[in-house]
């Protein structure tokens, strides 16, 4: 496992998939996945056959009905060791689907063991331990609402993820194991709910890191290192991200034109919104309010035949 590749985004019609989901069936024995790493954090759930996966190293077990929970970065290595078939549901997902845009750090505390590649207390969840919840019909809903795409599929793929995880981290919390993480026990996460509440009321603002830094009473190196391990952005990238999604509702709820839109946003120029909105959304500004027209009367007509 010393040998590993660090995956991207996925990417589909030129847009970035937050959410991935898909059924892995081969052969077994067979080597199912390199050694490998990624930013999103993924679930595993067998349908059949027994396998061994490497997580950072260290070898686990899992096999029929049982669920694996992988960090965001984790290295891992996925090996089928029976003779058979090989089958899991694979569940990947950006960590910042379980926040409220980033903008809450007490939500966030909870997921930071998952994201910053921590130790959490249980890696494989046995058939035992969850066949009598409703984790494996969500994991099998979470497949077909991926793949068929019905009505509102985003909104239902994101709650079905966030029930996963809401239970898992009660089952911890019920079992008597701690989950924490250093930065949450240094107090730094008090200090950037002040932060991402500032910056999410006056991002239209001129606002600069080492502004942030000297109001944390943090040199500005500290800041900025802290801010990108908390956040998973830099505090430019936050910023312009904040930025981005506020343009996103004006754009498909106002007239404003794109550079009205930019100047209210906090863009110091329209070209450098275009810009930022492209490299977040893979589609520029215009593109995006047509695409929403697109589908606003189309999403109407159908809730008139209903």
């Amino acid at each position: 496992m010393e040998n590993w590749v660090e995956e991207p985004k996925v990417i589909v019609n030129g847009e970035e998939r937050h959410i991935v989901v898909h059924i892995q069936t081969l052969p077994s024995p067979i080597l199912c996945a390199q050694a490998h790493s990624h930013s999103y954090i993924e679930m595993l759930y067998c349908l059949e056959g027994t396998h061994e996966i490497l997580l950072n190293w260290k070898s686990y077990i899992f096999s029929e009905g049982d669920m694996v929970l992988i960090n965001s970065k984790e290295i891992h290595q996925i090996k089928a060791i029976s003779h058979g078939i090989s089958s899991y549901i694979v569940v990947r997902f950006d960590p910042e689907l379980l926040y409220t845009s980033y903008q809450n750090a007490f939500e966030l505390k909870y997921m930071l063991p998952f994201t910053l590649n921590e130790h959490t207390p249980q890696k494989v969840f046995h058939a035992e331990e969850i066949k009598n919840t409703f984790l494996p019909g969500l994991f099998h809903e979470l497949l077909e609402d991926y793949s068929k795409q019905p009505y509102c599929f985003e909104f239902a793929l994101r709650t079905n993820i966030c029930r996963i995880f809401l239970w898992i981290l009660r089952y911890w919390n019920q079992s008597g194991l701690i989950l924490h993480s250093a930065i949450e026990d240094s107090g730094l996460l008090k200090q950037f709910q002040t932060v991402l509440d500032y910056l999410n009321k006056h991002y239209d603002q001129d606002i600069t890191a080492a502004e942030m830094a000297d109001f944390c009473h943090m040199s500005y190196s500290y800041f900025s290192r802290m801010f990108k391990k908390v956040v998973h952005r830099s505090f430019r990238e936050y910023l312009n991200y904040i930025r981005i999604s506020k343009s996103e509702l004006l754009l498909a709820t106002t007239n404003l034109s794109i550079t009205e839109i930019a100047m209210q946003t906090g863009f110091s120029t329209s070209s450098y919104f275009i810009q930022q909105f492209k490299f977040y959304k893979k589609i520029s500004p215009k593109q995006f309010r047509k695409k929403f027209i697109a589908i606003e009367p189309a999403t109407k007509l159908n809730q008139g035949m209903e």
